[in-house]
This record gives structure tokens, sequence and C-alpha cells, in this order.
């Protein structure tokens, strides 16, 4: 778990007087700097967060041979777009909420109260960190799809248009979700609080089975949640034109894509709005 201080000297320098307040948006770019440079310097957190998705994508390249008659892609390709939605997913929802709640137990969070860091600017540094560490994560997986599984780079600039937009939406969304699901970590032993949702949500979002080939109900409740619509960006972005009539609507969907993500972040910052609490509620 990353410890974090109060103020770096970067953050202070944003936040010492000079006539007029620092913006929200200046003070959460120092503290993102802070909390990437952080995430790098603690070796365990980070093999961990980058280890993970890799390993999966290797056990399920080496199991999974299979092809799509229709388009040619095979199970490998597929699950390689897969786990770089997890990645997206795990380094938010999942590592960011225990990180958070680990803050809030250590006093961490109590001691940034006292400083002119408003709440905004510690979502900003969190997502800023996010950002950082999912796409160090994401090239990684990606360099590894490319070279066991011949899985392509975007070809051409509206393929990476389509990558990079949903990769921020699904970070923006997924990491102010995981600063609201904090709120539900009361203890040191939450992992499973965490992790559950994220693997339930894994089997039915296409990530370890494709998911045109899973029952329509589980179909149905995965459509509610933004791991689905990021895998299925990341299928767009990195798989055959030809694969899109192999999605249960016959097409990439971006439209409803970039609406179903744009609503999770907008209510993932609402929640954090009405919810982020600096103090445990065993410190009233």
């Amino acid at each position: 778990m990353t410890v974090t201080t109060t103020m770096n000297p970067a953050t202070a320098r944003a936040a010492a007087p000079t006539g007029s307040a620092p913006s929200a948006l200046r003070l959460g770019l120092a503290r993102g700097g802070l909390e990437t440079r952080q995430f790098f310097r603690n070796k365990g957190q980070m093999f961990f967060t980058f280890s993970m998705p890799v390993v999966m994508l290797l056990l399920l390249g080496s199991i999974y041979r299979g092809t799509d008659p229709a388009s040619g892609v095979s199970t490998q390709q597929i699950f390689t777009t897969g786990m770089i939605g997890v990645g997206i997913m795990g380094s938010s929802l999942q590592s960011l909420s225990l990180q958070i709640a680990g803050e809030r137990r250590n006093g961490t969070l109590k001691r940034l109260r006292g400083t002119p860091l408003p709440k905004s600017s510690y979502f900003i540094g969190k997502i800023l960190m996010v950002l950082a560490s999912s796409l160090g994560q994401g090239a990684v997986l990606l360099g590894i799809g490319r070279l066991f599984f011949d899985v392509r780079l975007p070809v051409d600039a509206a393929h990476w248009l389509t990558l990079g937009w949903v990769y921020l939406l699904g970070v923006a969304g997924c990491s102010l979700l995981g600063i609201a699901y904090s709120n539900l970590m009361r203890g040191a032993d939450s992992g499973a609080v965490a992790m559950l949702p994220m693997m339930v949500l894994q089997f039915i979002s296409g990530v370890f089975v494709i998911f045109s080939q899973l029952p329509h109900t589980l179909q149905l409740v995965a459509s509610f949640f933004p791991l689905k619509w990021i895998c299925q960006g990341m299928r767009s972005a990195l798989l055959p034109q030809a694969y899109a009539q192999a999605e249960p609507a016959g097409g990439w969907e971006h439209g409803r894509t970039a609406l179903v993500l744009a609503v999770w972040a907008v209510a993932g910052l609402l929640l954090c709005l009405k919810t982020f609490r600096w103090k445990g509620r065993e410190d009233g």
C-alpha cells in the first residue's frame, strides 16, 4: 500500500501565496506528479499492478487457441483487448479504492484536509496517477499481444483516436468510481470487497469468455457497467473491422460506448462529491 506524504515541494509551490489563490487544476496537476512518482517508486505495488494482467493474458493465450472463422481473429487477440480493459479497471476501481482506504486509515487524508488541497485537486491527482500507471500497463500488454499473438496496432488515425477516447473515458470514470468505492473499505482486510465485483465483471464483460457467447441475461447485466464497453471499445480499435459482425449488436456501437462511459464518469464524480470523506467513520 502506498503511503503518501502531506505535500511535496511542487504542491507546496502551487499552494504558496502568489497574490491569488492557486487553481484547483494547478494543485491537481502538482498532486498528480507526486502520486505518479510515488507509484513508480513503490516497486512492490508496481510489480503487482503490472504483473497480474500480464500473467493472466499469457495463461489465457496459452490455453485457448481458437479462431473466429468469419473474421480470422484468434481468441488470443480477443483476450488481449479484454486484458487491456481489465488493466484500466484494475488500476482504478480496485487498486485505487484500496489505496485511498489505506490513506484514510493511516491518517494521510486527515492531514491533507489541513492543507489548501481541495477535493477536486485530490481527485485530479489520483486520476492522473491511474492514467500514467494504466498506460504503462496497457503498453506492456499490447506489446505482448503484438509479439506473441499477432495483435495489430491501430491501423490509422481514426483507430488511434478511438483507442485514446476509450482509454481516457474509461480511466476517468473508473477512477472516480474507485474514489467513491473506497468509502466501503472499512478495515485492513477489505481486499475481497474490491476484488469480488472485479472478478464478476471480468467473467460477464467479455474478458475470460467471448462476449457474444455469454447468455443473453449476462450480456444485459454487463451492459450496465463500464468494463463491457471499455473492452468493446478496445476491440474496435485493435481488431479487424470484420470482427464487428461478431458483436451482439453487429457493430462497434461507438456512440453508445462513449455515452455509457461518459454517464459513468459523471455518476462517479457526483458520488465522489457527495460521499468522499477525509476521515474514517471511526474518527468522527
